[in-house]
């Protein structure tokens, strides 16, 4: 998994605090934009511990992310108030694909030759499929290349969930304070939770202030999981801890 932050509202605490300025300024709108980095940054903590999310919803950042499996797409993609772009499998040719373990799997011998094994034997009938189906729509007076293309989007159904897959993916800070609260939970599946943590730290990085308090609930306060609550509060705590530097 590589995850990068290729891109982000420019001065995002700025933005923040002067958006949430204008919610109870009576002021000039050019006034709200003037103040310094300090002011800003004691406005949106104040501004966050009120509950007042919806002036972050101003400021949004683009992660490009490479190399996890269509299950976490899937999973990610529940997330609507997002916008992705993803490496079709209807026009790239996915013969040689990669593929993501389970750790669990890996962890065994036994298990990751069979599961090894089960991503050869797909890739040769994956493989298979698109020769088939590219002879028969050239017979039928498809140029190669177009031919190709209509070939693997039927191909692709055989293609699993563990396939690699890279997208890029624009969220607002409010859904991202929203993910994070969700996926960086211990409950969370073991690839999304990994995700969730990397994107967390590029974030805070660029804006401490918005994300300050970003995470799963037990950081903050009791956890929302009921009897699924896993108790590790410290060692979530920790890890927060360490990220934030």
């Amino acid at each position: 998994m590589k995850v990068s932050l290729v891109n982000y509202t420019k001065n995002p605490q700025h933005l923040v605090a002067a958006a949430a300025r204008l919610c109870y300024s009576g002021g000039s709108c050019e006034a709200l934009l003037e103040s310094s980095g300090e002011e800003d940054a004691k406005f949106v903590e104040k501004l966050l511990s009120f509950g007042h999310e919806s002036p972050i919803e101003h400021v949004c950042f683009t992660f490009l992310i490479e190399g996890v499996s269509r299950s976490l797409l899937a999973q990610i993609t529940r997330h609507r108030i997002a916008s992705f772009s993803v490496k079709s499998q209807r026009y790239v040719n996915e013969s040689n694909f990669d593929f993501v373990i389970p750790p669990e799997i890996s962890s065994n011998e036994e298990t990751k030759d069979m599961f090894i094994n089960s991503m050869t034997e797909i890739k040769k009938v994956y493989g298979r499929l698109i020769y088939i189906l590219k002879e028969k729509y050239i017979k039928e007076g498809l140029k190669e290349f177009e031919a190709e293309k209509k070939a693997a989007q039927d191909a692709r159904f055989v293609l699993p969930n563990a396939c690699t897959t890279n997208f890029m993916v624009t969220m607002n800070a409010r859904s991202l304070m929203n993910f994070f609260r969700l996926r960086c939970c211990c409950r969370a599946q073991w690839e999304i939770y990994n995700l969730a943590w990397e994107m967390l730290k590029h974030v805070i990085k660029v804006a401490p202030n918005i994300f300050k308090n970003a995470g799963p609930s037990c950081l903050n306060g009791n956890c929302t999981e009921g009897d699924m609550c896993c108790g590790n509060f410290e060692m979530v705590r920790e890890k927060f801890n360490k990220i934030k530097g």
